[in-house]
Parts: structure tokens; C-alpha cells; sequence
């Protein structure tokens, strides 16, 4: 509420931030991993003195370095983008809080883009020892970046003590660091794996090429098994560090307990098949078999991206921004003063629209605004509705839209919800407006709510009839 909307109608700006960034998380995991990869592969080709498996990687790194920095910078832009204006609160607050870390991670960025040109422009002019070099640098600076993203995203999960301390080693070396560290670096000799395989089955084709891509499976499964190894592991201290809300949220909700349940299923599937697969019988990598398994483990990164998201609700970052946009602490005060009244934008939006019911200090007189027309009290209660409620819901129809979940309540069943938002589900913000505030907000649901299905009785008429 303290900067302009930003509305994304039916799929709600929050939900295109976790589209983009699920590509980017399957894009710069493959980085991360896929470096590694390089770097130890580089180093064994050069050990065997084996020319055909170092011509190899040289193709993969071409392939490499196309989908991971050209596309993978542009979806990092991307989600830079999507979050400054929708999440532009909570945006703000973790560029200050991790100044220092933000300017560490660009660093080995550039380390990191500068190392994967020079790989994709020099590779035939650099001697061997200078190429294992450049390839090690660039995985050096990759996981590291990767580090630096994964302390800032796990504080967003749990930020410890934090709130009561500040500091940035303690935002950094919160709960969920090494946890979210330890599933991340896993992942990313997963997913590598996974990207190889496919690229392997499909270019290292025919009889010629048998051994070469074995060889190249072989290895990169040795990866792969450490990177399953890495993430159960990892996954348990997640869930073990995870904070009491988070893990409510996790346990109550229906369909982060379908997501879950899929997520485990397809883990689990993923490494029997590795183990049956590429571990156990190589000749059963045929394109159809690597497409498979990309296929799974694309699916299964995705879901665990939004678990890992949706389990902050009510929370952006824990115990400090709410899933709305303000700061814990400015409950209290906005039920006071009014949520109108509060935010420099609303404030604005009613003295130039409805100047009559702000006073010479700029206080907006709320029981003039009750006094307004029906029209206008709409408008003002979807404003509200904007900035209190869309950051997790649509309205009419899209993303968890609000008006198909109260569809045929009462009026005073609306009210009454709206001023016990937490109470009734501990996952939503509470409710930070005064009652004025509330009746305004029920007139703009009366307007979008559809009215009760026809042949549902009223509770009262139930068992009333002959």
C-alpha cells in the first residue's frame, strides 16, 4: 500500500513472479550444475587424453552457455522486474538489508559470465591447463552466487532473530541457510544430470558414439546420485527448520499436501529410475528415456518451487512483511488511523477524488465517506480490495478468486470475515483497516460475490419443509 498497484488481472501479479521464476530456477540450476559438470568433465578428458569426449564437451558448452546466460539472464532480469513492481515492499526491504550481499553476488556474477565467454569464444585457443582453469572459475563463481541467492531467499522463510537483532550476518546465517544451501547444490547436480542426459541421447547418436555416451552418462550419474543424496538430506533439515507457521501452512492446506505428496512420488520414481536407468543399464538412454526423466524432474523442481513459496503465507518475508505489503508492526497503527489514511497512494487517490471528505491536515472524514454514493463506496472498497487482498486472490476469476470462495455468504458473513481475516484463516494477513474500511470493502465483494446456486437452500430453510 505504500507504492502504486501494480494489477495483473486473473492470474495476480504474485503468481506471474512464480512463473517466471520457476523457468529461471530450472534455467540457473542447470549453471550451477551444469558447471560443475564442465569443469570435472574437462579435467577427466584431459587426464585420458581423450580428444572425441573433449569435443564433446566443448559442443554441450556451446549449448550450455546459450540456454544458461542468455536465457537465463533473461528471466533474472525478468523476475527483478516482476517483483519491483509487485512485491516493490518487500523488494525494497531485502535490497537494504542485504546491500553488502547483493553487491558480493554481482561480483562472482560477472566472474561468472565473463569465465562462460571466454569458454564459448576461446575454448580452441586456450591451452588445456588454462581451460580446466577458466572452467573451474566459472563453477567456482556460479556456486557461489547460488550460495549468496540461497541465504536471501531462506531468510524470506525463517528470519530468525532477525527482527529482534538486525544485523546482516544474522539475516544471512538464518535457519533455512544451510538447509536450502545443501537442497540447492544437490539440485543442481540433479538437474545437470538430467540436461545431459537428454543432450547426450540426442547428439551422440549411432554405433560411433556408443562409447562416448556412455562415457558422458556414466559419469554425469555419479553427479546425479550425489545431487539425490544432497537434496533428501537437505529436504529433512528444511522441514526441521522450518517455522511453526510455515509447517501449519504445509500440513492444513489440501493441495500443498497433493503437491507434496506428487513432489515425494516423483522423487522417488526419479531415482529408481536413475538407479535402473543410467546407474544400472546405459543402453536404456535411448531420447525417449532422457526426455522422461528431464520431463520428471522438471515437473518435480517446479512443484517444490511452489511449496517452498506458498508455505511463508501469510508472510513475504517471516515476521517482518505480511503477503499484502506492510510491515507487521503498521497493523496496529493502520486499524487506528485507517488503512486509507496510511498509505501515501490511497491517501492521495481519495483527497483528489472525494476531496469533501478529507479535512485541511489532509484526514480523511470516513463517516463521510460512508456518506458517499453506492457507486463510489465500490470504487473505494475494490481500491481496498487492490492492495489488502489481491497479492493472494483475484477477484472474479483467476488465482484463488475471492468471489467464487463467498459465493452465496450474506452481507454481515463478509464483514465479519473481513475483520477476522487471520482469525478465520491463520495463513491470511489480518485485517489492517478500521470498521469503516470494512464496510467499504463489503460493498465492492456485494458487487462480485455471485448470489447463492440455485436449489442450495439457506441453513435456516434446511429440514423446514413438509
Amino acid at each position: 500500500m505504500y507504492f502504486p498497484w501494480w494489477h495483473v488481472p486473473h492470474l495476480t501479479a504474485p503468481m506471474l513472479i512464480a512463473f517466471i521464476a520457476v523457468v529461471h530456477v530450472l534455467v540457473s540450476h542447470y549453471a550451477v550444475g551444469g558447471g560443475i559438470f564442465l569443469a570435472r568433465e574437462i579435467g577427466c578428458a584431459i587426464k585420458l587424453g581423450d580428444d572425441r569426449y573433449l569435443a564433446y564437451l566443448r559442443r554441450h558448452a556451446r549449448f550450455f552457455v546459450l540456454l544458461t546466460v542468455v536465457f537465463g539472464a533473461i528471466t533474472g532480469v525478468g523476475i527483478w522486474w516482476t517483483i519491483g513492481l509487485s512485491s516493490p515492499l518487500a523488494t525494497a526491504m531485502l535490497i537494504r538489508t542485504f546491500v553488502f550481499g547483493w553487491a558480493i553476488e554481482w561480483t562472482f556474477f560477472v566472474i561468472e559470465v565473463v569465465s562462460a565467454f571466454i569458454l564459448y569464444y576461446y575454448w580452441n585457443r586456450l591451452s588445456r591447463k588454462n581451460l580446466l582453469l577458466i572452467a573451474w572459475i566459472y563453477a567456482i563463481a556460479a556456486w557461489i552466487s547460488l550460495v549468496l541467492i540461497t541465504a536471501i531467499t531462506g531468510f524470506m522463510l525463517h528470519s530468525g532473530s532477525w527482527p529482534q537483532t538486525g544485523g546482516f550476518w544474522t539475516a544471512m546465517l538464518n535457519p533455512q541457510f544451510l538447509p536450502q544451501t545443501v537442497v540447492r547444490t544437490g539440485g543442481t547436480l540433479l538437474l545437470a544430470a538430467l540436461y545431459v542426459y537428454l543432450h547426450a541421447s540426442i547428439v551422440l547418436r549411432g554405433k560411433a558414439r556408443v562409447e562416448l555416451r556412455d562415457l558422458a552418462q556414466r559419469r554425469v550419474t555419479q553427479l546425479a546420485l550425489v545431487g539425490v543424496v544432497l537434496i533428501g538430506v537437505g529436504a529433512i533439515f528444511w522441514y526441521a527448520f522450518m517455522p511453526a507457521s510455515a509447517r501449519a501452512a504445509l500440513q492444513s492446506a489440501a493441495a500443498l499436501n497433493i503437491f507434496a505428496g506428487l513432489l515425494v512420488g516423483l522423487a522417488i520414481l526419479l531415482t529408481g529410475l536413475l538407479l535402473l536407468g543410467p546407474a544400472s543399464n546405459r543402453r536404456w538412454m535411448s531420447p525417449g528415456f532422457a526426455l522422461a526423466l528431464f520431463a520428471m524432474g522438471l515437473g518435480a523442481f517446479s512443484i517444490g518451487e511452489f511449496v517452498r513459496e506458498a508455505v511463508r503465507k501469510p508472510y513475504i518475508v517471516y515476521n517482518v512483511v505480511l503477503g499484502n505489503q506492510i510491515f507487521v508492526d503498521d497493523v496496529e497503527p493502520l486499524r487506528e488511523n485507517g488503512y486509507l489514511q496510511g498509505g501515501e497512494w490511497t491517501q492521495k487517490f481519495v483527497a483528489e477524488n472525494y476531496d469533501e471528505a478529507v479535512d485541511d491536515e489532509g484526514r480523511i472524514d470516513y463517516a463521510a465517506l460512508l456518506d458517499l454514493e453506492k457507486e463510489d463506496r465500490v470504487k473505494l472498497g475494490g481500491m481496498i480490495f487492490q492492495y489488502h487482498c489481491n497479492d493472494c486472490h483475484a477477484a472474479e476469476l483467476g488465482y484463488s478468486a475471492a468471489a467464487p470462495l463467498m459465493q452465496g455468504w450474506s452481507r454481515a458473513e463478509k464483514v465479519k470475515l473481513i475483520h477476522n481475516l487471520s482469525e478465520t484463516r491463520f495463513v491470511m494477513p489480518p485485517w489492517s483497516g478500521n470498521d469503516e474500511e470494512a464496510e467499504l470493502l463489503a460493498d465492492y465483494l456485494e458487487t462480485i460475490v455471485p448470489a447463492r446456486p440455485a436449489g442450495m437452500l439457506p441453513l435456516e430453510e434446511v429440514g423446514s419443509g413438509g
